[in-house]
């Protein structure tokens, strides 16, 4: 007997057209995916009500904990990812100020984020880690070994200009040691210490889930650009914002990366949320020139849905990188529906009314950078891509089965016999206006404020048990902290 079987939808699997297929689950796994399942064969049966059945949404780049305490991130956050039809974040984790605001060893510094967010999530979730000491370097496999954790990252503009805007102390705001700093060098040293845990014939089965993630940003340009913008006056808001980090210091950023990159040897490089056309060429000229590299582009849904002068909530939009003017938004999705970007995150990082903004409430160099958007990750894209002509196979491999794969979540991304039997329901003729207030994050605004969806996730479903129904959660918290790699199901 099937534990649940979905009748009446149209299965949107990576990389094909929707079929009318019925849906079973057995023991959180999909067990059958056919026409004309008997109902007598399930224990439940399921009225889909015609709607599309997506794998569940697989959101690569999220901030768990980053201006709240982990532990309510944990809970409200994955309750929000549930709404955007996510089943599985995987957010980012480094010493210093915000996230935990503690340096040290991440062999101490693991299993306090893991017990604070233990039995608190309402889908699936992971850790990338960056290395920011130096004795990190050598704790990256024990980080693969001991807590399943084989992606990294490195945070470009963090050696010299603040988080926010303005230069800071970077040894105070790291925690950094005396004697060290956060810099090319120390980059190229996280890079060595990657490859040579992909050449560790202990995770020599393993190599190609190992990769390392870079956020793109260049500190010095962006430090001369602030403060030409600052002292001129001309511009104020996400106008401003944008303007003081130009671009080109996106590319720049691209060009050293994958040097370093080819320098070290290290194949398995991933650029994070590329926000301009200038970020992607520079993307796509470093793969033609490095072909050994296996690169990957990202985007996020918030620089895919909102420009600089259509975000709500005024500086609420600060974000690095900045969102852009609409000719870059545009530019984005020309290189998506190209093929050449991987996949759409949320760059989710909750950060609520009374922390985001500072005084004057309108100054964006005061205003903490990110924002909240995974319950709007694939409704927003089915919304936009739908009228770009973006097919529903290819929403469901830029959401699930690319991130999946390229971060070692191989049991998810598809709706298929073996795997996990995370998806969602997706009305996708809902006309619905987004409003924060109706969001399970605890962010008070967003920058979506007022958009029109044209789709809207109804039921979402974590290995085959459900999490929201009819747009509202339910049950207690079953998501679970997942090692990878994920064994991968059999045939």
């Amino acid at each position: 007997m099937l534990d649940l079987l979905v009748k009446n939808v149209k299965v949107v699997r990576p990389g094909r057209e929707p079929e009318s297929l019925d849906v079973g689950v057995e023991g959180g796994r999909f067990a059958r995916v056919e026409a004309a399942i008997p109902a007598e064969d399930a224990a439940q049966v399921l009225d889909g009500k015609g709607r599309h059945l997506f794998p569940g949404a697989v959101d690569v780049h999220q901030h768990w904990g980053i201006y709240n305490p982990l532990e309510s991130d944990t809970v409200s956050e994955s309750r929000a990812c549930a709404q955007g039809g996510v089943t599985t974040g995987i957010t980012y984790l480094r010493t210093g100020a915000y996230y935990l605001n503690r340096s040290g060893p991440y062999a101490e510094v693991m299993p306090v984020a893991l017990d604070a967010a233990a039995g608190r999530a309402y889908v699936d979730y992971g850790f990338h880690v960056a290395p920011i000491l130096r004795s990190h370097i050598d704790e990256i496999p024990s980080l693969i070994a001991d807590f399943g954790i084989p992606s990294f990252k490195i945070f470009m503009f963090y050696g010299k200009h603040g988080l926010h805007g303005r230069s800071a102390s970077q040894e105070q705001f790291l925690m950094l040691p005396e004697g060290e700093s956060y810099d090319y060098a120390h980059f190229e040293f996280v890079m060595r210490g990657i490859q040579k845990a992909r050449e560790d014939p202990r995770f020599a089965g393993i190599a190609d889930d190992i990769s390392l993630s870079l956020h793109c940003e260049t500190a010095e340009i962006m430090a001369a650009y602030t403060r030409i913008v600052e002292e001129e006056g001309r511009l104020s808001g996400l106008e401003a914002y944008h303007a003081a980090r130009p671009p080109h210091s996106e590319g720049l950023a691209v060009t050293i990366a994958a040097y370093l990159a080819h320098e070290t040897g290290l194949s398995k490089i991933n650029l994070l949320h590329l926000s301009s056309r200038k970020a992607v060429e520079a993307a796509l000229l470093m793969a033609k020139t490095f072909p050994h590299v296996d690169f990957r582009r990202e985007v996020t849904i918030g620089h895919l849905l909102a420009d600089i002068h259509t975000a709500a909530a005024g500086v609420g939009g600060k974000v690095n990188p900045p969102l852009r003017p609409r000719e870059d938004v545009e530019a984005l999705w020309g290189h998506l529906l190209a093929g050449e970007l991987d996949w759409v995150t949320s760059d989710h990082a909750c950060c609520k009314d009374e922390t985001k903004f500072g005084s004057p409430r309108d100054d964006v160099f005061v205003a903490k950078s990110g924002f909240g958007g995974t319950e709007y990750l694939l409704p927003g894209l089915i919304t936009e891509g739908t009228k770009r002509g973006l097919p529903l196979g290819r929403v469901a491999e830029l959401v699930s089965w690319n991130p999946a794969r390229r971060f070692g979540l191989h049991s998810k991304g598809t709706v298929d016999v073996g795997y996990d039997a995370d998806f969602c329901l997706v009305d996708t003729n809902s006309s619905w206006t987004v409003r924060a207030a109706e969001s399970e994050s605890s962010q008070e605004y967003t920058p979506f404020e007022g958009f029109e969806m044209s789709a809207r996730v109804t039921d979402t479903f974590l290995r085959g048990g459900r999490v929201l129904d009819d747009g509202k959660i339910v049950g207690d918290p079953k998501g679970q902290f997942v090692r990878r790699p994920t064994a991968r199901p059999r045939p």
